[in-house]
């Protein structure tokens, strides 16, 4: 019977990248730099790892449609090496790889590394092209944004659940505030500048209910990962961070075909998280999970996705919301280090570096954003759109 990779893998070093308008680097730049500050992490050199996996998503301008350019530029000694792709979620997939081939006893040491430079593009948010949406897609929804997505998912939302507009709107302020308040501690992030309520409120609309800073923006970076087998760890590091659970759920679309899904939230979330909660042994997410670094794409995303993970009752994330229970100084902090609003979203890097911030507050290595005494830090990933996406959930503690 299937047991999970519960304390099988560990992570021994990491690397990320400042991420932002990265002009003066290429795609390959950004991995050397990730791939370095990994390797120093973890004490260890490119002779020890067995295989690598990279991701990155739109291979026209990025790295390409293998993983030939990973091996290229880390000067890779001919080991298994394999780029894969799984829209947003394309970092966490790279991870998993990495994680799952070391729980299998297939390899000691992997490499996971997520890069992506979107700023090259000159889209303000991300490409939308036939290769990336398949022609079909764009046939039978021409108008289906990202933004427009998520803003339906906003008003269905409040509708839902009672809220006024200006109730709802106040609501995703705050998440929006407090995770830029995070991310002005944090010199790798992309935006680092507070913002209040107001300017929040104020904003110019993108698509109501979600105004400018309640959208995620676009950026360049890379981020890394270093993972062995948990027996080995501690020859590594002191203090090696331990993978309990790394689980994934892609949606068949059957949320279309029926009308009892209600576009309030997202199943793929609810599906992985209970999964991951299961193979980590957490009974009580609310009361065991410490922080979260979550797919914060839209503020109205977030705050559903406090639902979907069981952390907040159905309908009532406003009440948490408002408590400043995910603020850094909250009962369990959310973007810690500034999230996808602070960073921008490298779609094959934003996996990964989730993972960093989780990495370094377990190891207490987070500087002034440090949450006290962590024990579980959870990430969550998605790619694609409601209804149709997948999502990756990791849970990893010392």
């Amino acid at each position: 019977m299937a047991e999970g990779i519960k304390d099988r893998v560990a992570i021994i070093g990491m690397g990320c990248t400042k991420f932002g308008e990265r002009w003066d680097k290429s795609p390959q730049a950004l991995m050397v730099e990730a791939f370095i500050e990994a390797i120093e992490d973890a004490g260890i050199d490119k002779k020890d790892i067995g295989a690598a996996w990279s991701g990155t998503c739109y291979e026209e301008v990025s790295v390409g449609k293998s993983a030939i350019p990973l091996a290229v530029t880390l000067k890779l000694p001919f080991i298994a090496a394999t780029r894969v792709e799984n829209f947003c979620a394309t970092g966490s997939e790279a991870l998993r790889g990495a994680c799952y081939a070391v729980a299998a006893g297939a390899y000691d040491i992997c490499l996971a590394l997520g890069v992506e430079k979107l700023k090259d593009t000159g889209y303000a948010g991300l490409p939308q092209n036939d290769t990336q949406q398949g022609t079909t897609l764009r046939f039978a929804f021409p108008n289906l944004t990202p933004p427009g997505a998520f803003a339906m998912m906003g008003t269905r939302y409040f509708a839902q659940y009672g809220l006024s507009p200006q109730e709802g709107k106040r609501a995703l302020a705050h998440i929006s505030v407090k995770s830029h308040h995070n991310g002005a501690m944090n010199p790798k992030a992309h935006l680092r500048r507070e913002i209040t309520i107001e300017e929040v409120m104020n904003a110019p609309i993108v698509a109501w209910p979600l105004g400018l800073f309640d959208c995620c923006g676009v950026s360049d970076g890379a981020a890394a990962a270093i993972v062995t087998r948990a027996d080995m760890a501690k020859k590594f590091r002191p203090d090696p961070v331990y993978v309990k659970a790394l689980q994934i759920a892609a949606s068949s679309g059957e949320e279309m075909f029926y009308t009892d899904w209600d576009y309030a939230h997202v199943e793929t979330t609810v599906r992985a998280s209970q999964r991951a909660y299961r193979e980590a042994g957490i009974e009580s997410p609310r009361e065991e999970i410490s922080m979260m670094e979550v797919h914060d794409c839209f503020s109205i995303t977030e705050l559903t996705i406090y639902e979907d993970l069981g952390i907040s009752p159905r309908g009532r994330a406003k009440e948490d919301i408002e408590a400043g229970f995910f603020d850094l100084d909250g009962k369990i902090p959310c973007q810690p280090d500034g999230g996808l609003k602070c960073f921008g979203h490298p779609i094959g890097a934003s996996g990964l570096r989730m993972m960093y911030e989780m990495y370094k507050q377990l190891q207490g290595k987070a500087g002034p954003r440090q949450i006290k005494d962590p024990k579980f830090g959870l990430t969550h990933n998605m790619g694609g759109i409601p209804p149709l996406n997948v999502v990756s959930v990791c849970i990893a503690g010392l």
